[in-house]
């Protein structure tokens, strides 16, 4: 037999050998008991976005979901997408706010002891400063609301154009909303949870839909799936074509602000050299009149 022949033979023979191994030590690792996991009890920390703050930690923290202000942050929370309790942030906040107040209080009494680890002068404006935001919070809840409602519209807006291009395609709405995940960003998640439960309950699909969107446009939008997904009618895709001059007047409006907005920044930026100028070549003659007036006095 040539020595080729041998050597091919051998190392056939030694991969066949590898390989053999390798599935008898998978096949006994397959019949080992399987050992409980670890952390499994940290499941129950993982898992705070499907369960509710108990109202004993409320009652603690001086909160009530009655209470008004809860109420208005858990509108805002909808708004910005966030679908967990909003009594997670609303009492984080409350303890955060506590804990800030209390660190300020213990900086301004034993602030000589602290000074030569922290410095004073940096931690207490910056203490102050947190308690500022967490106690504004409702203007940038706001501002992220308005952003996000903007990127909403503009989805819908994009959405509601295709579903107007396949009106005359014998689809159904749930295969049409399926070719529009493509053009989504901001609610593809929401889009795919609504497709992938519209068999089992399109109804309390669409109003969870709604929930989650939790801006106006969006209410208007489901509503008008909705309609179409009861009555395949050519007069509901004409109520959807005035949705969507609505949509498109909404957006120009928001570019119309946003424009505005950015105009009086430049002109505050525009500004800046002109004080700069000031202080370097106005104010030393200011000064010197101010001593000569002196003087003559």
């Amino acid at each position: 037999m040539p020595a080729w022949t041998e050597g091919m033979f051998s190392f056939v023979f030694l991969v066949g050998q590898y390989l053999f191994g390798m599935a008898a030590i998978y096949a006994l690792l397959q019949l080992w008991p399987e050992r409980p996991a670890r952390w499994k009890h940290l499941t129950y920390v993982t898992g705070w976005r499907t369960r509710q703050v108990p109202d004993k930690w409320l009652r603690l923290a001086f909160l009530s979901r009655q209470q008004a202000s809860f109420m208005e942050r858990e509108l805002l929370l909808a708004g910005c997408g966030i679908t967990a309790d909003a009594a997670w942030y609303v009492f984080a906040r409350r303890v955060l706010f506590c804990v800030s107040g209390v660190l300020v209080m213990i900086v301004a009494v034993w602030h000589e002891r602290l000074n030569p680890y922290i410095p004073i002068s940096y931690a207490g404006p910056a203490l102050l400063l947190i308690m500022l935001l967490i106690y504004m919070d409702l203007a940038w809840l706001r501002s992220i609301r308005k952003m996000r409602a903007l990127q909403v519209t503009k989805e819908i807006f994009v959405i509601s154009k295709q579903l107007l291009y396949l009106s005359d395609s014998s689809l159904h709405v749930h295969a049409k909303l399926l070719r529009c995940i493509p053009f989504t960003r901001a609610i593809r998640l929401d889009l795919e949870r609504l497709l992938a439960e519209w068999y089992h309950d399109a109804a309390g699909a669409l109003q969870r839909f709604k929930q989650r969107l939790g801006t106006e446009e969006g209410m208007s939008f489901v509503e008008t799936l909705d309609a179409l997904r009861l009555h395949e009618s050519p007069q509901y895709y004409e109520l959807l074509r005035v949705r969507i001059e609505d949509y498109k007047e909404k957006i120009d409006l928001a570019k119309e602000s946003r424009k505005e907005s950015a105009s009086y920044i430049l002109f505050v930026i525009a500004g800046i050299p002109i004080l700069y100028t000031f202080q370097i070549f106005i104010y030393p003659w200011v000064r010197e009149g101010q001593k000569l007036f002196q003087s003559l006095n």
